[in-house]
C-alpha cells in the first residue's frame, strides 16, 4: 500500500521542513498566550481589577471613521485580523503549494476539522434547549481549536510523535480557524451595511493587482490593507474578515528546492512572529480576564447551561467529531493509519483539538455581548475546558511519547546489535 493510501502518511520533506519551523513559532507564541492569560486572569481577580479594566475600556481612535473602540476592541478587531490573515496564507500554501493540494491528503483534516466543529455545535445546542435558561445563540463557541495554544500543550509534552500527526493537528486548526472566521462573518454579523461592504472591494482589488505583480513594499500594500479593514469593519461584517480576505489575494506559487521564497512565504515569514508573538497574546491579555467571583459566583457559572454545553463540547464534543470523522474517513477510503502510528495516537490530537482559546472567546463576546453574564460564564468555561482538554491530551500522549522514545532506542540498539563489538567493527576492513 503506497503512502498516499495511508492516514497521516509521510509528506514530503520540503513540506516537512517548513511545518517543522511554523511549529516552532506557534509553540514559543503558545507560551507567550498561555502567559498572557495567566497575567489576565490573576488581574481581574486582584487588587488592581480595577486597573485592569480601566486599561480594557479605554477608548481610542477617530470617532469620525467610527472608530473610536475600546483597546479590548481594537484587540479583538484589529490584532486579530493579523492573525486571521496568517491563517489565511498558510491554508492557501497548504491547498495550492502543499501535500493537501492532493485531495486524498486534503480529505482528512478537512473531514476532522468538520466534524470537530459540527459535534461540539450538537451538544451545546442540546444542552441548551433542554436545560432552563439555555442560550443556544453561542452554539459556536466550543466549535473553535486554537493554533497556538495546542502546539504550545504539544511543546510542553516534549513529544516524539511522528511530524505527520503535528502537521495534520495544524491543518486542522487552520481548516478550524477558517471555518470559523465563516460563521463569524454569516451568523454573528448584527447588521449589514452594503455601501462600506462595495466599498471595499476597491482597496481589495487594488492589493490584490499589487500582490499579483510581486510587489512586496508594504508602504504600498499596507495602506490598502488598513482601508480594507475599516471598510469591513463599517460595514458591519466582523472586521477579521478582511484579513482572510487580503490572504487569499496573495499568490502562491508551487516552487522548487533551493529556488527561495515565493511571496506568500514572504508575508508569512514577516508577520507570523507579529501575530503569534504579539497580536494573539495581546488579544488574550484583554479578552481572558474573567472574574472568578464576578456574575454571581462561581457556583452560578457552573450552573449556566452555558457553561456546562461550552465545557461538554471542548472536551467531549471535539474529541467525538475529530476520531470520529477520522475513522468514517478510514472506512470509507479503506485507508489505513501509516505503519507504525494507532488510533490512541488521533485520539490524543483529537483531546488536544478541545483546546480552544482565541476564536472561542471571539465568538463568546459575539455571541453574548462583552461584559455581560453570560459572557463571563463563556470566559470561564473556555478556560476551564480548554484546560480540562490539556491535561487529558498530556496524559495520552505523555504515554505514547514514552511508547516512542522507547521504540526508538530499541531500534538504535537494534541496529548495533550484530554480534560484533563495536570496536572490532571499527577495524574491519
Amino acid at each position: 500500500m503506497t503512502d498516499r493510501s495511508r492516514l497521516f502518511g509521510r509528506g514530503s520533506w520540503v513540506e516537512t521542513s517548513r511545518i517543522a519551523e511554523i511549529l516552532r513559532t506557534e509553540t514559543t507564541g503558545g507560551l507567550l498566550l498561555l502567559g498572557a492569560a495567566v497575567i489576565a486572569v490573576v488581574l481581574a481577580n486582584s487588587p488592581w481589577s480595577g486597573w485592569y479594566e480601566t486599561i480594557s475600556d479605554t477608548v481610542v481612535g477617530p470617532a469620525a471613521l467610527h472608530l473610536d473602540l475600546t483597546l479590548a476592541a481594537w484587540a479583538a478587531d484589529g490584532l486579530l485580523a493579523i492573525f486571521f490573515f496568517v491563517a489565511g496564507l498558510e491554508l492557501k500554501r497548504e491547498f495550492v503549494a502543499g501535500d493537501l493540494r492532493d485531495p486524498r491528503r486534503a480529505a482528512l483534516p478537512v473531514a476532522a476539522a468538520v466534524g470537530g466543529m459540527a459535534v461540539p455545535a450538537l451538544i451545546y445546542v442540546v444542552v441548551n434547549t433542554t436545560m432552563a435558561g439555555g442560550v443556544p445563540r453561542g452554539w459556536a463557541v466550543p466549535t473553535a481549536t486554537d493554533i497556538a495554544f495546542a502546539l504550545a500543550v504539544l511543546g510542553l509534552i516534549s513529544t516524539h510523535l511522528p511530524a505527520s500527526l503535528r502537521t495534520f493537528l495544524l491543518t486542522l486548526a487552520v481548516v478550524d480557524d477558517l471555518l470559523a472566521i465563516t460563521v463569524i462573518a454569516v451568523f454573528y454579523t448584527s447588521h449589514l451595511s452594503v455601501v462600506p461592504l462595495l466599498l471595499a472591494l476597491l482597496p481589495l482589488a487594488a492589493f490584490a493587482v499589487l500582490v499579483q505583480r510581486r510587489v512586496r513594499s508594504w508602504r504600498l500594500l499596507l495602506p490598502l490593507a488598513l482601508t480594507t479593514w475599516a471598510l469591513v469593519h463599517a460595514s458591519g461584517v466582523h472586521a477579521t474578515v478582511a484579513g482572510v480576505l487580503l490572504a487569499f489575494m496573495v499568490p502562491v506559487a508551487r516552487r522548487s528546492p533551493g529556488a527561495g521564497p515565493g511571496l506568500a512565504e514572504h508575508f508569512e515569514h514577516r508577520w507570523r512572529p507579529i501575530s503569534a508573538g504579539f497580536a494573539v497574546p495581546l488579544f488574550a491579555f484583554f479578552a481572558a480576564g474573567v472574574s472568578v467571583s464576578g456574575g454571581g459566583g462561581i457556583t452560578t457559572a457552573l450552573r449556566d447551561p452555558v457553561t456546562i454545553g461550552i465545557v461538554a463540547g471542548l472536551v467531549v464534543g471535539k474529541t467525538l467529531g475529530v476520531i470520529g470523522s477520522t475513522w468514517l474517513v478510514q472506512r470509507f477510503t479503506r485507508a489505513r493509519l501509516a505503519e507504525g502510528l494507532s488510533w490512541w495516537d488521533v485520539l490524543g490530537l483529537a483531546m488536544l483539538a478541545g483546546v480552544g482559546f482565541t476564536v472561542s472567546l471571539l465568538i463568546g463576546e459575539l455571541a453574548f455581548g462583552p461584559g455581560t453574564e453570560h459572557d463571563e460564564h463563556a470566559k470561564l468555561a473556555i478556560l476551564a475546558g480548554s484546560t480540562l482538554a490539556a491535561l487529558l491530551a498530556t496524559v495520552l500522549l505523555r504515554a505514547r511519547n514514552r511508547h516512542y522514545r522507547d521504540l526508538v532506542a530499541a531500534e538504535e540498539r537494534d541496529a548495533d546489535a550484530d554480534g560484533i563489538p563495536d570496536v572490532y567493527q571499527q577495524e574491519a576492513p
